[in-house]
C-alpha cells in the first residue's frame, strides 16, 4: 500500500540497503544480500547467508550507500536477507585485502583463500557457557537435611577462590552431581556463568632471558628497533646453527608484547613445535597459542576465536597461521624460512614466506626471516637492498662446527659389504662414538624399510595403482604403502606378472632397514627410530626427544623429522646413509635443497662443549655440495649456484608459473594440455615449455600433465596467464591448477 504524505503527495519507500558477502566458496567474486532493519553490519563482519537450500556463514566485503550503483546487479526484490550476525570483531580491513591480493597474485578465487582464513567455522558460534557455584551465605532452609556429602560440599565451598564447576566439586568432595544439584536448589549455593574458553595467559616480556652474547646482543637490538618503528621492513637473521637465532628473535617478541600487540612465528613443521614451545616456556613462562592440523576440534576453535578476539599475544603455527584474522599483528617471525614445507602444493597454491612478507607489507610491520641456510631468492633480496641483514657467524657458547668427513663409496676401502648400507668407516666411528659415553644420528631421507620391492624371478615391481610410484615397503607395520596418495596394500605371496611363490626382494635401505643393520653391529645400543611414520603427531616426537636428551638413546635414525632445531648436548657424530638422494630428478633447486638438508643434519653434532664429527657418505664426493660441505663454504656453493641460475634466467633471476592440467580420462587431458599449448603467449621475454607428462603422471587415479611459462624476473606473469586461460575452454572434469613461482616440479 502507497504511502502518502499530508499533502497527498507519495513518498518514496526506503532505498534497499545490501552488503555484499564474501563465500568461503571457490566463487569469483562476493554475491549481494539485503540488510534487515533490525540489523546494523560493517565491512568484516561476520554473517549467515542463506545459499540455495543451506545456510553458510561469510564475511561481509563491502556496504552499500549512496552513490556505489550497485542497482546494477541483482535487483532489490530478489535480494535475500542475511539471517544473522556473529557476535565477533569484524574481520580486519588488513586481513581482507590480504585476502585480495593472495587470490590475485595465486589466481584463486577470493572465496577460497578465505576458506583458510575461517577454516574453523564452528568458532563463529558463541561457545557455551560453564556453570558453575560460588557459596551463597545464606543459612539452611527449615526442614533441610544435612548429610555428611552436603557438609563436604559446603566445606570446600567455605575456601576462598574462583567457582567450581558441578563436576569439580563432586569430584573433590566424593560425592554425586545430584548433592550439588541439591544444594543449588536449597538457595546455599550461587550459580555463577563462566567462559567455556579461557583466556590465553600472557607471556612476560619482561621475564629475564638468558645472556645473550655481543653478536646476538647486536641482532637482538637491530630485531627490536625494527619492532619500535612500526613500519613494515623485511630483515634476514642469517646465523649458522648453534648460533642462538631463536633467542634473538625472542627478544623481538618481547618488545612486540610490550606495545600491546600480537606477534605470529611460523614453524615449517609441526616436528619442530615442541621444543620450541619449552624453549618460549622458558623465556616467556607460559606457551604461546599453537595454531596446527594436529590441534582438535575444541582446541583449533578456542584458538581462533582467541585470536579473532585479540586475546592471543604470540601465536605459533604452520603455514596456515599466516591468514588468521589478526586484530593487532605486530611482529611476524619465518623461521627456517628456506624450508619447501613452506609451499602449499594443493587448492590455493602459495609459499608462505612470500606471503608473509606480503602480509607484513600490507600491514606496515616487521617480518623477520631466519635461516642457517637462507634461500637463494632471500639472499638475492638481502643482497640487493630490498630486506635488511642480520648475521650470526659463530656458535653459541664456544661450541665450533663439526668436522665433515666425505665417504667415497667408490673406494674399496669405503663401500660397506654386500647387503649393507654402512661404509667401514662410518661404522668404526660409531664405536668410537658409543665408547666415549656421546650419542650418534644417522640420517636417511627414506621412510620405511626399502625404496622398491621386485620379483627376483621376472624383475616386476610392485606399483601404486593410482599413482606414478612404487609402493615402499613398511616391515614394521607388514604394509606396503604409496607415500603420495596413502594406498596400502599386504606384500603379495605371489607375483602378478610370473606367479613365482615368495619371490619379492627388497631393493634399496630405508630407515626402518638401517635401524635392522644396527641392530646387528651394536646388539647393545639403545636404538629409536624417528621418522613421520613412526612417531606420530608433536607429543610422540617430544617423548623420542627427551629420551635422547636424557641420555636414554644411543643411536637415533631418522628422517628429516630429526634434522632441524633439536639441541641434543650429547650428540657428538652424525652419519648421512646417502648424501647423493636428493641430487638428481631435474629440480632447478636439487643443489641447493640438498645443501640446505644436509648441512641442517650436520648442524646436530657437537653443539656444545664436546667436538662433533658429520660422515657423509657419497658416490659424488667431488660434487660441488659435497665439497662445500666439507669445507664449511656456503658462500662459495652459493656463488655458484646463482652464476648457474643468472646464467639461464631461473629464479630468482627470471620467474616461472606452472599449469598443471590433471583429470581421470587420459585423452581428455592430453587434449587440453595441446589446446593450451598452441594458445601459449608469445613475446621476447617469455617462453612456454610442455605440455609434458609431470614427474608424477599419476597421482591419485587423475593423470597429470604440465606447461611451464618462463618470462625475465620484471614481467607481470598473472595477466598472461589469465588471458591465456581466457582464450581456451576447459572441460568440467578436467582440472587446471595455476602454479605461479613453482617451488617444486613433480
Amino acid at each position: 500500500m502507497d504511502l502518502l504524505t499530508a499533502s497527498g503527495m507519495e513518498t518514496a519507500a526506503p532505498p534497499v540497503r545490501r552488503v555484499r558477502v564474501l563465500l568461503p566458496l571457490p566463487l569469483a567474486s562476493p554475491y549481494d544480500y539485503r540488510v534487515p532493519d533490525d540489523m546494523e553490519l560493517e565491512a568484516g563482519a561476520y554473517v549467515e547467508v542463506p545459499l540455495g537450500p543451506r545456510h553458510v556463514f561469510g564475511v561481509v566485503w563491502a556496504v552499500g550507500g549512496p552513490g556505489d550503483n550497485w542497482e546494477a546487479g541483482v535487483a532489490a526484490s530478489r535480494l535475500k536477507p542475511v539471517i544473522r550476525r556473529f557476535d565477533l570483531p569484524p574481520m580486519p580491513e588488513v586481513s581482507r585485502r590480504f585476502v585480495d591480493w593472495v587470490a590475485a597474485y595465486t589466481l584463486s578465487a577470493p572465496g577460497s583463500v578465505l576458506r583458510m582464513a575461517v577454516s574453523v567455522s564452528a568458532a563463529l558460534e558463541d561457545p557455551k557457557q560453564l556453570l558453575a557455584y560460588l557459596p551463597s551465605g545464606e543459612s539452611p532452609p527449615p526442614g533441610f537435611k544435612m548429610t555428611d556429602a552436603r557438609r563436604r560440599v559446603l566445606a570446600l565451598m567455605e575456601e576462598d577462590g574462583p567457582p567450581r564447576t558441578p563436576a569439580d566439586l563432586a569430584r573433590d568432595a566424593a560425592c554425586g552431581i545430584g548433592v550439588i544439584r541439591g544444594l543449588a536448589e536449597s538457595g546455599l549455593l550461587t550459580p555463577v556463568a563462566l567462559r567455556a574458553q579461557p583466556r590465553p595467559p600472557i607471556p612476560d616480556a619482561n621475564r629475564a632471558g638468558p645472556e645473550l652474547s655481543p653478536d646476538q646482543a647486536a641482532a637482538a637490538g637491530a630485531l627490536r628497533a625494527a619492532v619500535d618503528a612500526r613500519a613494515y621492513s623485511a630483515t634476514l637473521v642469517d646465523g649458522v646453527t648453534g648460533s642462538g637465532k631463536t633467542e634473538v628473535y625472542f627478544e623481538a617478541i618481547a618488545a612486540c608484547l610490550r606495545q600491546g600487540r600480537q606477534a605470529l612465528v611460523l614453524l615449517p613443521e609441526i616436528a619442530l613445535s615442541s621444543q620450541w614451545l619449552d624453549r618460549f616456556a622458558r623465556r616467556f613462562g607460559v606457551r604461546p597459542v599453537e595454531w596446527h592440523s594436529d590441534l582438535a576440534g575444541a582446541h583449533r576453535r578456542a584458538a581462533w576465536r582467541s585470536i579473532a578476539n585479540g586475546e592471543a599475544p604470540v601465536v605459533v603455527g604452520a603455514r596456515s597461521a599466516l591468514f588468521l584474522p589478526y586484530p593487532d599483528l605486530g611482529l611476524i617471525v619465518v623461521d627456517e624460512e628456506h624450508e619447501a614445507a613452506f609451499k602449499q602444493e594443493d587448492g590455493v597454491i602459495y609459499h608462505a614466506r612470500d606471503m608473509a612478507v606480503a602480509r607484513a607489507f600490507l600491514g606496515g610491520i616487521p617480518v623477520a626471516l631466519v635461516s642457517a641456510t637462507p634461500s637463494l631468492e632471500t639472499l638475492t633480496n638481502a643482497e640487493t637492498g630490498r630486506y635488511g641483514r642480520i648475521d650470526l657467524p659463530a656458535r653459541h657458547g664456544g661450541a665450533s662446527l663439526p668436522e665433515v668427513t666425505l665417504i667415497d663409496l667408490r673406494r674399496p676401502d669405503s663401500r660397506p659389504p654386500a647387503r649393507h648400507w654402512l661404509s667401514p668407516i662410518l661404522t668404526q666411528a660409531m664405536a668410537e662414538t658409543l665408547a666415549a659415553g656421546e650419542q650418534a644420528m644417522l640420517f636417511l631421507n627414506r621412510r620405511g624399510y626399502a625404496p622398491l620391492t621386485l620379483c627376483r624371478s621376472c624383475g616386476f615391481r610392485l606399483q601404486c595403482p593410482n599413482c606414478t610410484a612404487w609402493l615402499v615397503e613398511h616391515r614394521l607395520s607388514r604394509r606396503l604403502q604409496c607415500h603420495h596418495c596413502g594406498y596400502t596394500d599386504r606384500l603379495p605371496e605371489t607375483c602378478p606378472s610370473c606367479e613365482a611363490e615368495h619371490s619379492f626382494v627388497a631393493c634399496g635401505p630405508g630407515v626402518e632397514r638401517v635401524a635392522e643393520e644396527v641392530a646387528q653391529l651394536f646388539p647393545d645400543a639403545r636404538v629409536a627410530l624417528m621418522t613421520s611414520d613412526t612417531l606420530i603427531g608433536p607429543q610422540a616426537i617430544q617423548t623420542v626427544i627427551e629420551e635422547v636428551r636424557a641420555h636414554k638413546v644411543d643411536i637415533l635414525i631418522g628422517t628429516q623429522v630429526m634434522a632441524k632445531g633439536h639441541h641434543f648436548p650429547m650428540l657428538t657424530l652424525v652419519g648421512v646413509v646417502d648424501g647423493d638422494l636428493g641430487l638428481g630428478g631435474g629440480d632447478l633447486r636439487a643443489a641447493e635443497r640438498t645443501f640446505q638438508m644436509l648441512h641442517q643434519v650436520a648442524g646436530r653434532a657437537g653443539r656444545e662443549s664436546r667436538p662433533g664429527r658429520v660422515f657423509l657418505q657419497t658416490h659424488m664426493p667431488e660434487h660441488p655440495v659435497m665439497q662445500a660441505l666439507a669445507a664449511h663454504d656456503r658462500d662459495a656453493f652459493l656463488a655458484a649456484e646463482a652464476d648457474q641460475r643468472r646464467a639461464m634466467d631461473l629464479p630468482p633471476y627470471g620467474r616461472l608459473a606452472a599449469l598443471i592440467i590433471s583429470g581421470e580420462d587420459e585423452r581428455q587431458v592430453d587434449k587440453l594440455a595441446r589446446d593450451l599449448a598452441r594458445a601459449a603467449p608469445q613475446g621476447d621475454d617469455l617462453q612456454v615449455l610442455g605440455p609434458a607428462p609431470a614427474p608424477l603422471a599419476l597421482l591419485r587415479g587423475r593423470h597429470r600433465r604440465r606447461l611451464l611459462l618462463k618470462t625475465a624476473r620484471g614481467v607481470a606473469v598473472q595477466p598472461l596467464l589469465q588471458s591465456w586461460l581466457g582464450s581456451v575452454p576447459i572441460p568440467a572434469a578436467v582440472r587446471v591448477q595455476v602454479d605461479v613461482d613453482p617451488y617444486s616440479f613433480m
